[in-house]
């Protein structure tokens, strides 16, 4: 998975087409991403305890790798990764124009 915490995306397919957000947690292992304000579920939840707040909890829910692409800033539009070698570190660039991501 070439999408990783912190990265900028765009929304490809689904609900949210076309809009534009943070990626807050990276799932490699389940390939996928929760975003930072697109795909919030309301959670109902009742008191357990004194350590569990009861009430409507906003919950951000994830979303498939595969409905979002990588935001290139060179070329404002979505990018597919490719790796370069620079200085001896590996680099992520898009594929496109050839800018680091």
């Amino acid at each position: 998975m070439k999408i990783r915490k912190g990265d900028e995306i765009i929304v490809l397919a689904g609900k949210f087409r076309g809009e534009r957000a943070k990626v807050e947690e990276a799932m490699p292992a389940a390939n996928k991403v929760v975003l930072d304000s697109l795909n919030i579920a309301k959670r109902h939840t009742k008191q357990q305890g004194a350590t569990m707040q009861a009430g409507i909890i906003d919950k951000f829910m994830p979303l498939h790798v595969s409905n979002v692409a990588l935001w290139c800033g060179g070329h404002k539009g979505p990018a597919k990764a490719g790796f370069k070698t620079v200085d001896g570190a590996k680099v992520r660039v898009c594929r496109k124009c050839g800018e680091a991501l």
